[in-house]
């Protein structure tokens, strides 16, 4: 979170499954506990420096449950886990290194991780695909980490009973030694040659929960260091011998393809070496300069005379857009959801209501980049990418080779939100186009592709725009007899590899996720899909972004119109069939003081509640006006993600995904365009939040020994209408716009 893919349907998973267990589909060598050769030493787990002699591996298990993928253990004792996630931000470089290490028995002062790639053994063990999103990492791996630590135990078990000639049943393990019931010892190190030779067990104990000595503890990033001293490479600072850098001039207007090109000052300019036009995303036709570094390139594509062709595209105009919307609002859709709308004539109370929702920029602070290098039949790819497998692929497709011919060198990325996982591969696509045009033009040498960060907001993809429009009718206790709703806005999925999974009916699912849900509400629900020249992607927790808002301010309004307390009327509505909202929704409340403390004069509590990705954040917020502006003073969140694998983590994320939704409020945070081209440009236009914006926040997490849940995205949707229905309850003026509008 993003990160940022919603959780994929049944059948999706289903089929997925399928083909993940299809040793077909895999075609990855079985492999065990194999000899590292270098660094002085051998280490148990090698990949990706395999030796020739191989270890039997167990005939039930998949690359994805054998350990010679993920473990590394030097002769020093020194453990290093492979993540099969992109790193970016979220923790999972931490996260599943302490899963694994809890079940090895590691000493987690000699843990340490590194990045995987599009091999294999690194998809998702439910989905069967290369991804990081849907906050999945944890929640998807914890299982097969858990049983990837337990069977390199095992081994390193096994061998120690070997040289001491003694019955396994009689030895333990501890912080990275194994021990011997007289008391000898044997290090970690000391035993992975020998480990290596044996058989992988297919089946393998876990542990009691209760026995947990790292998850669940509160534990320092293993990054935190690096990340902290400026000492982290990211994806954009990949250097290879003789690497040049590209800039790309893309159309102004999405889809649009240049009329004429003059490119003489470019070529005159230092460093310049090449000057191609390329195809670029969306069916448009750019520029690209190569130089040899990126100020040269820059100073070349400024230098760039364009004459672009936006004859043959849409040109679309914000404004318009929403007076489009607000039409097909009024017009027969597709069906989503329905019940009797009868009672809406007849009952005592009646409120409608509409909400306008802008497009939205991800604006990672690592903007887009790629590093290509070709060889004569096969190319290597340096990037930050929640998709390496799909990235690939797309490569492969660009450079005529087979998937197995490019390799990706998943690289750790500064930020993305859903930005790094894109159907089309556009930024993967477009360094490949790059680095076979220069090839084409004499040109060979790696070449890395850099976006700037007016080219990452101008760029697409964006958080689609939406108007929701409700009719809602209820009695004086507040109970809804019938709630009429439109949602309208543009399809994620409709046309990309997940639509054919995701849309039914001509809806697609990840719009109108988070709507009803947890509440017992009468709804019909109309959805308009149109069709819009702007490309469009998943942001930061998806539709809830937005139906999280709609649907908690209009409760809170609901409960303002019955004079009801909104905790109080939500826990009515919850009941007892959703604990762990309630569980949630009532620890934030407790911890908040609400109800108890007096809050200062001028400030006044927001409550909001919300489930996405299988995880349940509630939020209790303080809010303000100054110089008439809302001010969020603070914000108490009740987390309910079942085991918390890494405490300070989870209070991470809910951190970050707070600002973030903090952020959808505030002025300037929208993407606009008029006649086709995106207004803003970089942070002076497109605002995040300041460290002045930042508000006190409080993370509480409900106690649980039940497997984790997603914690990358859900702490994002509550916080904004919790923040509005605070604002609300000082001005008395419902806001039904975001960012908010108070005039």
């Amino acid at each position: 979170m993003l990160t940022h893919m919603p959780e994929m349907p049944r059948a999706l998973q289903d089929l997925l499954e399928r083909d993940a267990a299809d040793e077909s589909t895999l075609a990855l060598p079985r492999r065990s506990f194999l000899k590292l050769a270098g660094a002085g030493g051998l280490a148990l787990g090698a990949y990706p420096l395999l030796a020739s002699a191989q270890a039997p591996a167990a005939a039930g298990l998949k690359p994805t449950q054998q350990p010679s993928a993920f473990v590394q253990i030097a002769p020093n004792g020194e453990v290093t886990v492979t993540i099969n996630r992109l790193e970016f931000g979220q923790g999972v470089q931490t996260g599943l290194p302490m899963i694994l290490a809890e079940e090895l028995d590691a000493d987690w002062r000699l843990v340490r991780s590194r990045n995987g790639s599009s091999d294999p053994a690194y998809l998702d063990p439910l989905f069967g695909l290369h991804m990081t999103g849907g906050s999945n990492s944890i929640k998807n791996s914890y299982t097969q980490y858990r049983e990837l630590g337990a069977r390199a135990r095992a081994m390193l078990l096994s061998a120690a009973a070997v040289r001491w000639n003694v019955d396994v049943a009689t030895l333990r393990t501890q912080a990275g030694q194994v021990i011997a019931a007289d008391g000898r010892k044997l290090g970690y190190g000391a035993l992975a040659e020998a480990a290596m030779a044996l058989p992988v067990p297919e089946q393998v104990t876990l542990k009691n929960p209760k026995d947990f000595r790292l998850i669940g503890r509160a534990t320092t990033r293993l990054d935190a260091r690096a990340k902290s001293s400026g000492r982290q490479d990211f994806g954009i600072d990949t250097r290879l011998p003789g690497q040049l850098t590209a800039v790309v001039a893309h159309p102004p207007v999405f889809g649009a393809r240049l009329r004429s090109l003059d490119d003489s000052a470019a070529r005159a300019i230092k460093g310049v070496k090449a000057v191609l036009r390329i195809p670029v995303d969306q069916g448009g036709e750019g520029v690209a300069v190569v130089a040899e570094g990126y100020w040269p390139a820059r100073q070349g594509r400024e230098a760039l005379k364009l004459d672009w062709d936006t004859s043959t595209v849409e040109k679309v105009n914000s404004e318009k857009l929403l007076a489009q919307y607000r039409e097909l609002a009024g017009k027969p859709g597709s069906l989503a959801f329905d019940a009797d709308m009868a009672p809406l004539a007849t009952a005592p109370r009646q409120l409608e209501a509409e909400f306008v929702f802008p497009y939205l920029a991800h604006a990672p602070m690592e903007p887009l980049n790629c590093t290509v290098s070709l060889g004569k039949d096969r190319a290597e790819l340096w990037v930050g990418t929640q998709c390496p497998g799909l990235d690939a692929a797309a490569a492969a497709g660009v450079l005529g080779l087979k998937p197995e011919q490019v390799t990706m060198q998943v690289q750790m990325a500064g930020g993305g939100f859903g930005r790094r996982f894109v159907g089309s591969s556009d930024y993967v696509v477009e360094a490949c186009q790059i680095a076979k045009a220069a090839r084409a033009a004499g040109l060979d040498a790696p070449i890395r592709t850099l976006w700037s960060r007016e080219d990452d907001i101008k760029g697409g993809y964006y958080r689609p725009m939406h108007l929701h429009r409700a009719r809602i009718g209820f009695d004086e206790r507040g109970n809804v007899l019938a709630w009429d709703h439109v949602l309208v806005g543009q399809s994620i999925t409709t046309g990309t590899v997940f639509g054919q999974f995701m849309v039914k009916n001509g809806i697609d699912g990840t719009a109108t996720e988070g709507l009803r849900e947890p509440y017992p509400l009468p709804m019909r629900l109309t959805v308009h899909h149109p069709k819009v020249n702007v490309p469009v992607l998943w942001w930061r927790s998806v539709g809830s972004t937005h139906t999280a808002y709609v649907m908690e301010t209009l409760l809170d309004e609901i409960a303002r119109a019955t004079k009801q307390d909104p905790v109080a009327y939500r826990l009515r509505l919850i009941g007892d069939k959703h604990p762990r909202h309630r569980a949630a929704l009532q620890l934030a409340v407790e911890k908040s003081g609400y109800g108890k403390k007096q809050l200062p004069s001028g400030r006044a509590w927001g409550v909001a509640v919300h489930e996405s990705f299988s995880t349940v954040v509630a939020y209790v917020v303080e809010a303000s006006l100054k110089d008439g502006q809302p001010l969020l003073n603070r914000v108490t969140a009740g987390v309910h993600c079942n085991l918390a694998v890494n405490p300070r983590s989870i209070e991470a994320q809910v951190q970050g995904a707070a600002l973030m939704g903090l952020s959808m409020c505030l002025p300037g945070a929208a993407i606009t365009l008029k006649d086709g081209v995106v207004e803003q440009s970089n942070f002076g236009d497109f605002a995040v939040p300041r460290i002045t914006d930042m508000p006190q926040i409080a993370v509480h997490v409900v106690p649980s020994a039940e497997p984790p849940t997603g914690m990358g995205e859900p702490g994002l949707p509550p916080l904004a209408p919790a923040f509005a229905n605070a604002i609300t309850r000082l001005t008395g003026k419902p806001l039904r716009e975001l960012p908010f509008k108070l005039a």
